[in-house]
């Protein structure tokens, strides 16, 4: 399953083949310590937080039973922008997404302040040219999913006017 998943994300698309990405997994009592890592982040902006925030924060990595946490690694390249090997990170976590989704399993992208806090980036071992993309929470679904209301494709795509005349 798992397999499947990495899979799927080694074939997002990938400009000279940079491959912009890496993953690390936090499971079991890993994600303790990322919960306590976001919680050291917390208490750095605001010294003044109350120990209910904390706790708040420190539980949010137990809500699955796996995180992966997605990463863009930034190359210098003449001919592929950062911008480009942003969005190859970003497609192999939403190809992980709908890998998991395929198999049954769970999953919810996560970013939010803790994605870009700089005690962060160094507890997971952050290099200068990489950034966080995502936390993806992956397991069983629990409760009722969310309903989603159905998108008009006329509302997003139009025909670009600067096409070949039709005569």
């Amino acid at each position: 399953m798992l397999q499947n998943i990495f899979k799927a994300a080694l074939r997002a698309p990938d400009h000279a083949l940079l491959r912009p990405w890496r993953f690390l997994t936090i499971r079991g009592q890993a994600r303790n310590a990322l919960g306590e890592l976001f919680a050291e982040a917390q208490r750095q902006d605001d010294p003044a937080i109350s120990d209910v925030l904390l706790d708040k924060t420190r539980s949010k990595p137990l809500r699955a039973p796996l995180i992966v946490v997605v990463i863009a690694r930034i190359s210098e390249h003449p001919k592929v922008p950062p911008v480009e090997q942003m969005a190859s990170a970003s497609a192999a976590a939403e190809n992980m997404m709908l890998a998991a989704f395929a198999q049954g399993v769970g999953a919810m992208w996560r970013t939010g302040d803790m994605a870009y806090h700089p005690l962060v980036r160094k507890g997971l071992g952050l290099d200068d040219n990489e950034q966080v993309v995502g936390f993806l929470y992956l397991g069983q679904s629990e409760g009722r999913a969310r309903t989603l209301t159905p998108l008009s494709v006329n509302e997003f795509v139009v025909d670009w006017p600067g096409g070949p005349s039709r005569s």
